[in-house]
This record gives structure tokens, sequence and C-alpha cells, in this order.
């Protein structure tokens, strides 16, 4: 048995779909013996922080906190045109209040919450809730606006709330570059060669997803119970492309982008190690 290691990842589709071959010894780990461990993406953050898990899906705003101890793997990231978060508030909303609102969040170190900041220039109010708690509460009045991922982008209307800004949209035009969203991160200690085996090992996995849809399936909706099946197929065809199976230089590029932009806005710590 080769070295054992847990890699953290969300119960989301696109996550479900994409590891599935991985986890389920369909493609080759390259010797790694792999546990997942399935959690919400903010979890995840706050574990990375605390280092406990080898390798896991982050947020890109988390990675730019852990990136000492984290290296980012090109493989697996979500990433893309047409998939960043939105900002959703009951009809009547004025967005220009925006500024002075209190703001549901699905997490502090998530992606939105980074993206909302840049947009705002300063942190706003915010209020962190779990990812699928967010669109209940904005509907029922405890918050005014809130900001949704994953496949609340599909499904927002059913709550009678109105997308007000699209961040992704916003990133897009302000850099002309994809949004990323998040990533999958192995922690250095690892080594070079443990690492190399498992992007490698994550990227055949994508592969293998895109290539043989109806193995992850009952995985997938194992994982997605309240989710129809369109909404399903949906969320996976926006969230796993082809920067899912290697980030390449415009992924790569964007994500340094992204990281820049953070740092230089005080968002993010000063950067002491390189990305990969």
């Amino acid at each position: 048995m080769g070295r054992a290691l847990t890699f953290g990842f969300s119960p989301c589709p696109n996550d479900t779909f994409a590891f599935h071959a991985l986890v389920h010894g369909l493609v080759d780990s390259g010797g790694l013996t792999i546990t997942p461990l399935l959690a919400d993406v903010e979890e995840l953050n706050q574990r990375a922080l605390a280092g406990e898990l080898e390798l896991s899906k982050l947020s890109f705003h988390a990675l730019g906190y852990v990136l000492e101890s984290y290296q980012l793997l090109r493989a697996g990231a979500a990433l893309g045109r047409g998939c960043g978060p939105l900002l959703v508030a009951r009809p009547g909303f004025d967005l220009k209040r925006l500024g002075q609102a209190r703001v549901a969040v699905p997490g502090r170190l998530t992606t939105a919450h980074l993206l909302l900041s840049m947009y705002l220039g300063r942190p706003p109010e915010v209020e962190p809730l779990q990812f699928d708690q967010v669109m209940p509460a904005v509907a029922g009045g405890q918050y005014e606006a809130g900001l949704i991922i994953h496949e609340g982008r599909f499904t927002f209307q059913n709550y009678g709330l109105e997308s007000l800004l699209d961040l992704g949209s916003w990133w897009e035009k302000e850099t002309g570059r994809p949004i990323p969203l998040g990533c999958i991160a192995a922690r250095r200690d690892l080594g070079p060669e443990a690492i190399a085996r498992l992007e490698r090992a994550l990227a055949a996995s994508v592969a293998h997803a895109q290539a043989h849809p109806l193995d992850s399936r009952a995985y997938v909706l194992a994982h997605a119970q309240e989710m129809q099946p369109q909404v399903v197929a949906q969320h996976i065809g926006l969230y796993v492309n082809d920067f899912s199976r290697d980030l390449g230089g415009e992924g790569l590029a964007a994500v340094e982008e992204l990281l820049a932009r953070g740092r230089a806005s005080g968002l993010l710590p000063p950067a002491r190690v390189s990305l990969l």
C-alpha cells in the first residue's frame, strides 16, 4: 500500500463528478492511497488554515492565505467564464445601498467574498452562512442581499430573488480574464514527487469523468439529493471544463491577477513563496 492521504473536496456536482474516478480507483493514483473527505468549501478553507488536510479543494481567496504551506495544482480547478458569484436580493433593493447593507456570504474565505470586497473597494459588512442557507435567509428578510455560488446561479429565482450584480462578469470586464473560483492545493510537506503524482492523477480523473460521464452519475446524485437532474447537469457543464484538466497559461495568469489585486488592495497577505 502506498502513502495514505486525505483529499478534501465538496459534495457539489462539479467536484464529485471530477474526482469520482480518482477516489474510486478508476485512474492511476501514482501509488498513493487517497481517502475522500467531503465538506463545504468554507470548512475546507478553514481546515487548510490549520494545515489539516494533505490535499484539498480551496477557494482561491483562501489559497492567498495558505501559500506558504500549500501549493496550487494545475489540475482540478473551477475557473472559467460566465460562472462567477451573483449578488441577489428581494425585488426593490437599490444597488447603491450595497455599501451600507449587511450581506450574507458563503464564507469569509470564499472567492465570492474577495470579489465583492474588490468591487466595493473595501470589505463589506457580512454574515457568513453555509452557501445553501444564503438564499433562504435573504428571501426570508434576514439580510438585504446575499452572495450566491454553486447551483444558486440556476435556482435563485425559485426564492423570488433578483440578480443585481454578476461579479464574474464584472471581473471579466475589468481584467479580460476568466474568473478563478476554486482550486486543488497540496500540502508542500508532501514533497515535489508526490505532488507531481497527485497533479497527474487529478488530471486523469477529470479526463475520465469527461470521457465517461455516466460512471460517476450515481455518486454525483447521491451527494446532490436536493438538486433536480437538470440543475446537476448545468452545474457540471459550467464548472468542469478545459481549465479543470489543466489551468494552462491563461488560467495561471488569471489566478496570478486575482491574487495580485487582492494583495494590492490589502485584502490578502504579501506573497512569500511562488504559486506553483
